[in-house]
């Protein structure tokens, strides 16, 4: 039985590695930054009232990324926010392998293109170790997700995260895969 493997993936074995390594003045293919992860998480504050928008969130999650999330639950009390210890809060998924380079390939490709106003992302959304942040305001933008079916809009976060060894490799890494930063 033959192994699957993404176009994203096989593009980045053929092309995109050796191409980095030429830019980044890199000897050593093993140098070459790459995908270890990447990290879906939708937080749910709602859920404290209302535990079927955790359900809802979970399954928008689930048909995003085709993968089981895990439910997120509140580590310390705070009164302020009405929130308890132990009680769900949010629910994330983690792609590696070939589901991330999928992933990677549609969000560049289908979803960031389908953004209302979209002129580009942040080119500064890195955190110091090349692994970049992005967030989204709803789950509509994914084709797989029905707009008659939503009874709630939520917001999400997605953690792209790379062996870049510093943010210009990983901008390094993230335009050779197309992603669009601003200007």
């Amino acid at each position: 039985m033959a192994k699957y493997v993404s176009r994203c993936h096989t593009k980045y074995t053929n092309e995109l590695a050796p191409a980095l390594m030429k830019e980044l003045g890199l000897t050593n293919i093993m140098e070459c930054p790459k995908l270890n992860k990447i990290v879906l998480n939708m937080g749910v504050g709602e859920a404290t009232q209302n535990s079927k928008l955790m359900d809802a969130a979970a399954a928008d999650l689930a048909t995003i990324s085709g993968q089981k999330p895990v439910v997120i639950t509140a580590k310390m009390s705070e009164a302020g926010f009405k929130l308890r210890e132990g009680q769900a809060i949010g629910t994330k998924v983690t792609l590696r392998g070939e589901a991330m380079y999928d992933f990677m390939d549609r969000l560049v490709n289908v979803i960031l293109p389908r953004v209302r106003d979209f002129d580009g992302v942040s080119a500064k959304a890195f955190d110091g170790r090349g692994n970049y942040s992005l967030g989204m305001r709803d789950q509509l933008v994914f084709p797989e997700i029905e707009f008659d079916k939503v009874d709630k809009l939520f917001g999400m976060s997605i953690s792209i995260v790379s062996s870049a060894k510093s943010d210009e490799q990983g901008r390094a890494l993230l335009k050779a895969f197309g992603m669009p930063f601003k200007k």
